[in-house]
């Protein structure tokens, strides 16, 4: 009898589920929206059965001011990596491996949720609460979460300033000191993002902070300039380097200058104006809005879940 007529051919992972795309020897499912991923067979080769994945919520809603104030940018939607040790791709500084959650997956159906951005806050009503736009929704993936971003805080001097929201990453504090929210909320390792910045102190800019994003915090406002957004970070996993997760920047006063956009898909800050939605399927934060609290603050971006493994 032949020796070799024992041995058996490795066998891969068969599975379906979202926009199936290929680089090399790997096969990519990308949900932009929620779904199923199948999987019906794994491998025979037990390490090739942890998955790389990308797991980002959805950024958050930022403020709007109150009369002439600036509010505060949001922040980026939670940036959760994980990148198999034989992958070939280069992963972002946020790679979990090691030390991270790996994900060993079986034949069974894991159910995927993209989370939606938050809307931003505004309106013709008081001062409050409603303007400081809402948490981005959380993304799942077996038992990955990344949480949603942070909501930015309204700029308002009477009777105090709206601190930002906290989340995958900490909006940014409205105008007149408002407080930085935290990111990284609730805790993972790596951080899933970072925290917001703090208000400026008045006028003539009355500007909001930036706020944070996967990889740096949302910078501070100051009495002329609205705090950037975070930077988010940089992940080849679909097989090109794309920024994703990057933080609101900061609304101002029309005399003021709106802060920068966070790179990875976060809105500007509007400058006497509403702000600037975050990039969808980023988890990009919006931008703060100044001037009015009529002016609204940008809505977060879409979150996106992408998983990636050997398949030849």
């Amino acid at each position: 009898m032949d020796s070799t007529s024992n041995v058996r051919a490795q066998t891969f992972i068969t599975a379906t589920g979202g926009t199936v795309t290929c680089c090399g020897d790997y096969k990519i499912h990308t949900f932009t929206s929620p779904g199923t991923f199948c999987v019906s067979s794994i491998s025979s080769k037990s390490s090739d059965n942890v998955v790389s994945y990308l797991v980002i919520a959805g950024g958050g809603g930022a403020a709007s001011g109150s009369c002439s104030e600036g509010g505060g940018g949001a922040g980026a939607g939670g940036f959760r990596e994980y990148k198999n040790s034989c992958d070939t791709y280069t992963a972002s500084p946020l790679n979990g491996n090691p030390g991270g959650t790996a994900v060993t997956i079986t034949t069974t159906s894991y159910p995927i949720t993209v989370g939606g951005g938050g809307a931003g806050g505004g309106g013709p009503s008081p001062a409050g609460p409603a303007e400081c736009g809402s948490q981005g929704s959380n993304s799942v993936f077996s038992t990955i979460t990344s949480a949603g971003g942070g909501n930015g805080g309204q700029g308002n001097f009477t009777p105090n300033p709206f601190s930002g929201g906290s989340g995958g990453s900490g909006g940014g504090g409205g105008s007149y000191g408002g407080g930085p929210g935290s990111g990284n909320t609730p805790p993972v390792s790596p951080p899933q993002g970072q925290n917001g910045g703090t208000g400026g102190p008045g006028g003539p800019g009355y500007a909001g902070a930036g706020g944070g994003g996967a990889t740096s915090v949302g910078g501070n406002g100051t009495s002329t300039t609205g705090g950037g957004g975070g930077s988010g970070a940089t992940s080849s996993i679909n097989g090109t380097p794309t920024a994703r997760a990057g933080g609101g920047g900061g609304g101002t006063h029309p005399a003021g200058n709106g802060g920068a956009a966070g790179p990875g898909g976060g809105g500007a800050g509007g400058q006497g104006v509403a702000g600037t939605a975050g990039t969808v399927n980023t988890g990009g934060a919006g931008g703060g809005a100044g001037g009015s609290s009529t002016n609204f603050g940008g809505s977060g971006g879409s979150g996106i879940v992408i998983i990636r493994y050997k398949y030849q």
